[in-house]
């Protein structure tokens, strides 16, 4: 909302102060800044002249006129101008030599065209007033020669423009900014609402509501005889325009100029047009209306409609229809006002793509007391400024609709904001928002329920908050807050306007609890490991595609594939919930690798969503009006899909980075899988790591990782068909494991271990296994076979050649043997080495390798 200054002072007796101080104390009242913009302060030295003769100029290839204009001084100054739409007599703004235009532009006197020209004769766009370059400013003709234009034009101005949030819209207008404008200033405020009206009988054109849940309140009043080429006044057009709107035509300007007056929304329509009586009805199924903006609309039956004999003929709040839009000729203009359904405005605005200004304000909630006043000073001004006669009489339809009162502890704003409010203060902060507050206590006001007179009632806080000697107030809201519902709305408004600079800051006391969970503390311990390995953590949407499963090579079988369809997604090219990590770290290395970061480590741990079997496709949207009973929940739990923690990493490029020091080492499906382990480790666990095949990875580089006999995850090299789909670089290695399974499987609290204050004894051994044995059966045979003296063991070497036998390979081990309470012996040693071998032996068939 953009608010110039010099139209907020005519409903505020502001004292003598700045935009940025004006700005100051509605951003302190809770109106957000958005930016504050001035208007004409640099002009100078532009006087108003008349025109005393003109001279055509010849032989260019544009018009060119050379002209003697007085101005108040000693003798008339010659100007040269291309515009040709004044002639002799005219009184014109000049701007003399030495003078300064908007934007700093400095006019000066030169020769031009072969004459001299002192001066410039101005337009309306060259003032700053409009964008309207269609010719020269033609000025009233008595205005008198030589005054100063910018105080006769009121050109300096400054504009002060507010981010108007959905839950206050009264400030979308003059009148509700004045309003916030004269409670922060302390001055008195003048309503441009408070008009006195005619008293009138009879209807003007005929109309009904057909639909009380669209709207309540439909007034029109007419005029004839308007004068369609009559212009919109300049001081009109100057604030339409600073305000943000394009002037258009004098009634759809003056239409225009009240909403952002008063914030309510009014139509003209060409009386000459409309048929029959006029009705506001939703529309029937199938039909069309061309609105103003020559779009064909297909109408839905939740759309809110005003419609005469022939049909629709506009979107009410939105836009109006192409029909009975005023033209060049119309001479008898209908103007509607009126108070539609919020939620149905805001409905239908989204659901058609069509944002107005009517609609943004209809959707936050306009006066309802409005209408009447509003179509009153349309019809005045179309008769004062176009030349129109009012006809007598108005239509006003009409559903009855009882206020709100709320009934609150007058306590309750201080106890919300920790600070003592006294009830006075409370009591007036509530008037200045126009408030009618009332002491006592209505028992059905407090309870929710319907007071006597059957006037709705907004206390079910109020009754939680009510306790024997509670001060209470009953407070009717005024008819253009329609956002002040509940006691919690009423202290907002309270703590607000006393300060929120005078809210203490107080720290809260930290309340008692048992610290991190055992799940918190792994997620933060794997974050750090990873981090301490060289991954870079990243968050992704989790959002996905469809394509996304084709990408990955899934199965069509895959449980992967099922996924959650978001009713209202972001984007309509991710509509799933992820069921795994990868598409988000792929799409992000991608990202990063195309912007000249070819060595990428990243690591994701967050959930993932696994539909559940037999679960309902759409989880039941309860209402917030009591407490959801056990069933009821029990309905939204078995709605929800699993939502298991998983880590993932992605790598490519090099891992150890080369430099001066040396050449360094590319990424493989090893470090893959040694990121599993680093993440295992945190767990207190030990993974088995066993060859597997499984989408995305490529079938000969997949390992799964296991946890005694649970399959926890699966690392290794992407297949080339998945690198090649999302543009990777070549051999990308992933690993994706699941951490809740991890934590279900952790051991209890670690016990602090036995240090042996006895030497070790190291034992190598090699063996010779088929070449397809895995690394992990060969080792956990070792450990069984080595019994408890074995300490820890260590593959430290992987030989395969002819001295081992084509389809062998060697696998190198060193064992660390020590006891607790002695020296061990060469003979124990060598004897558990041997067992440990003849276990390797019996289990996969390995061979003691000779030296």
């Amino acid at each position: 909302m953009k608010v110039p200054l010099s139209w907020l002072r005519e409903y505020v007796d502001l004292p003598a102060v700045t935009a940025h101080e004006v700005a100051d104390k509605l951003t302190a009242a809770g109106l957000k800044l958005e930016s504050i913009s001035s208007h004409g302060h640099d002009v100078k030295n532009v006087v108003v002249g008349e025109v005393l003769d003109i001279e055509e100029l010849t032989g260019f290839k544009k018009p060119i006129r050379h002209c003697q204009v007085e101005t108040g001084e000693a003798t008339p100054r010659e100007i040269v101008c291309g515009a040709t739409n004044f002639v002799v007599g005219d009184r014109v703004p000049v701007v003399l030599p030495g003078g300064v235009l908007p934007g700093g532009f400095e006019v000066g006197a030169r020769k031009t065209y072969g004459r001299m020209s002192e001066g410039m004769i101005c337009s309306e766009r060259e003032l700053g007033l409009s964008e309207d370059h269609g010719g020269i400013m033609v000025l009233p003709p008595d205005t008198p020669i030589g005054a100063d234009v910018v105080e006769l034009l009121g050109l300096r101005d400054d504009v002060i423009e507010l981010e108007i949030t959905p839950d206050i819209g009264y400030a979308l207008s003059i009148r509700g900014v004045a309003r916030e404008a004269a409670t922060a200033f302390g001055v008195a405020f003048r309503d441009p609402a408070d008009v006195e009206l005619p008293h009138e009988s009879g209807p003007s054109w005929p109309a009904s509501i057909a639909d009380p849940t669209a709207c309540d309140r439909f007034v029109l009043r007419e005029v004839a005889g308007f004068d369609p080429a009559a212009q919109s006044p300049l001081w009109m057009r100057t604030r339409l325009t600073r305000a943000g709107m394009r002037p258009v035509s004098l009634a759809v300007d003056i239409t225009n100029y009240l909403m952002l007056e008063l914030g309510q929304p009014l139509h003209a329509f060409d009386r000459d047009k409309l048929t029959g009586e006029i009705v506001v009805r939703r529309a029937a199924a199938g039909e069309r209306l061309e609105t103003l903006d020559h779009v064909v609309r297909e109408l839905d039956p939740d759309d809110i409609l005003i419609t005469d004999q022939t049909g629709p003929i506009s979107m009410a709040g939105t836009m109006g229809g192409l029909e009975t839009e005023i033209s060049g000729g119309s001479t008898a203009i209908v103007i509607e006002a009126a108070h539609f359904s919020a939620t149905g405005i805001s409905r239908e605005s989204r659901r058609h793509g069509l944002v107005s200004e009517a609609s943004k304000r209809f959707e936050r909630g306009v006066d309802r007391e409005l209408p009447l006043v509003a179509s009153w000073r349309a019809v005045q001004l179309l008769a004062e400024l176009g030349g129109a006669s009012i006809r007598p009489g108005v239509t006003h339809a009409e559903v009855e609709v009882s206020p709100a009162r709320i009934a609150i502890p007058s306590g309750h704003p201080g106890a919300v904001a920790g600070v003592p409010y006294a009830k006075e203060t409370v009591v007036a902060r509530l008037e200045q928002v126009g408030c009618v507050v009332v002491d006592g206590d209505d028992p059905a006001v407090r309870q929710g329920g319907v007071d006597p007179t059957g006037v709705v009632t907004g206390g079910a806080l109020a009754a939680k908050l009510a306790v024997a000697g509670d001060d209470m107030i009953t407070v009717t809201p005024p008819t253009w807050r329609p956002d002040l519902t509940d006691p919690s709305d009423l202290a907002e408004e309270v703590i607000r306007l006393e300060g929120y600079e005078n809210l203490p800051s107080v720290l809260p006391a930290a309340p008692a609890g048992a610290g991190l969970t055992e799940g918190q503390r792994l997620r933060r311990r794997v974050g750090r490991a990873l981090a301490e390995g060289g991954y870079v953590e990243v968050l992704s949407y989790p959002f996905i595609s469809g394509d996304d499963f084709d990408r990955l090579l899934l199965p069509a079988e895959d449980a992967r594939r099922r996924a959650m369809r978001l009713a209202n997604p972001l984007s309509e090219d991710e509509p799933l919930m992820r069921t795994t990590l990868l598409p988000g770290l792929l799409k992000t290395l991608v990202r990063n690798v195309g912007r000249g970061f070819a060595d990428v480590a990243l690591f994701e741990t967050g959930p993932v969503y696994r539909p559940r079997d037999n679960a309902p496709e759409v989880a039941p949207v309860l209402g917030v009006e009591r407490r959801p009973t056990a069933d009821e929940l029990a309905s939204i739990e078995a709605a929800l899909p699993d939502q298991p923690l998983r880590v993932a990493v992605v790598l490519a490029g090099e891992f150890e980075r080369s430099g001066w020091w040396g050449g360094g080492r590319q990424a493989s499906w090893a470090d893959a899988v040694q990121a599993a382990r680093l993440v295992a480790a945190e767990s207190r666990l030990e993974l088995s790591i066993i060859a597997d095949q499984h989408e995305p990875w490529h079938p000969g580089r997949c390992a799964a990782l296991y946890v005694g006999d649970t399959l926890v995850g699966h690392a290794g090299e992407l297949h080339p068909r998945v690198i090649e789909a999302y543009g990777l670089p070549p051999r990308t290695s992933a690993m994706e494991l699941e951490l809740s399974r991890l934590e279900s499987a952790m051991p209890g609290p670690v016990e602090t271990p036995a240090v042996s204050a006895y030497p070790v004894a190291i034992q190598d051994v090699a063996l010779i296994v088929p070449d397809f044995t895995p690394v992990a059966d060969v080792e956990a045979a070792l450990r069984d076979g080595a019994g408890e003296l074995l300490e820890s063991i260590r593959l430290f070497d992987v030989y395969a050649g002819e001295q081992v036998g084509e389809g062998n390979k060697s696998l190198a081990y060193s064992m660390r043997f020590r006891a607790a309470d002695r020296t061990l012996t060469v003979e124990e040693t060598t004897a558990a080495r041997d067992a440990a071998v003849a276990m390797a032996a019996d289990r996969v068939g390995a061979q003691l390798r000779s030296a």
